[in-house]
């Protein structure tokens, strides 16, 4: 698919994308878009020719619509692709004023965190991350807990951690002991570990005490996210 913005699909955000994020231009109110090329899509302008719900795309988070579904997804997406095609619906391509007041330069654009995370479960998924660190605490015989092998280990992570790209990171405080025979120091850490990680952001729920079978987990995750986890 092409789209009638300067768009390359081989750099990624082509119309076959369609990224959710949430951004402000200047003194305006952080609300929901997508990007084609180096243009951000205000989805709060286009709202009234989307399938959901008023105030959905207004709001400065995708939770609203991370709530609606699989097949609100699907239906937004789908009508997203004719407004952006090259062929495609006209409501958009030959609006001027519609134009001018959705289609908003990348450069002029302030990226927000996508959404108000409440939690998040960090997954302890890499074989060699885990043995890496347990070699430190356990040596290289004993670097696998034996349950590693046979279960998805995960840990509650902190929330209010999640930050936007861009933001300064601060170095944590803690104890060491850089002298085994004087007592610990509190102070900032001396190293930091940098990892790489897959975020997988959920949509609906499921009840209290309510299991989702693996083979409809596409219809519970929203999408993913590059994460660099410091610690």
């Amino acid at each position: 698919m092409t789209s009638f913005l300067d768009a390359d699909p081989a750099l990624g955000f082509g119309l076959n994308n369609l990224p959710y994020g949430v951004f402000s231009r200047g003194t305006d109110a952080p609300r929901c878009g997508t990007r084609v090329g180096e243009t951000v899509v205000d989805l709060a302008a286009l709202e009234s020719l989307l399938p959901v719900a008023p105030g959905t795309f207004t709001q400065p988070a995708l939770n609203a619509f991370m709530a609606t579904g699989k097949g609100t997804w699907d239906a937004v997406r789908a009508r997203l692709q004719r407004l952006l095609a090259t062929d495609g619906d006209a409501d958009l391509r030959d609006d001027d004023a519609l134009r001018a007041a959705a289609l908003v330069p990348l450069s002029e654009a302030t990226m927000h965190v996508p959404a108000q995370i409440g939690d998040y479960t960090d997954f302890y998924s890499s074989r060699q991350h885990a043995t890496n660190v347990g070699i430190m605490f356990r040596g290289a015989d004993n670097a696998l807990m034996p349950n590693w092998l046979h279960l998805p280990v995960g840990y509650h992570g902190r929330a209010s951690s999640v930050v936007v790209s861009g933001t300064p990171v601060v170095r944590p405080c803690g104890q060491t002991r850089p002298d085994d025979d004087a007592p610990p120091v509190f102070g900032p850490s001396r190293q930091l570990d940098i990892e790489l990680e897959l975020g997988v952001f959920v949509g609906p729920g499921n009840a209290l005490g309510e299991s989702v079978d693996i083979a409809d987990a596409r219809d519970h995750i929203f999408g993913y996210v590059l994460v660099n986890d410091w610690s």
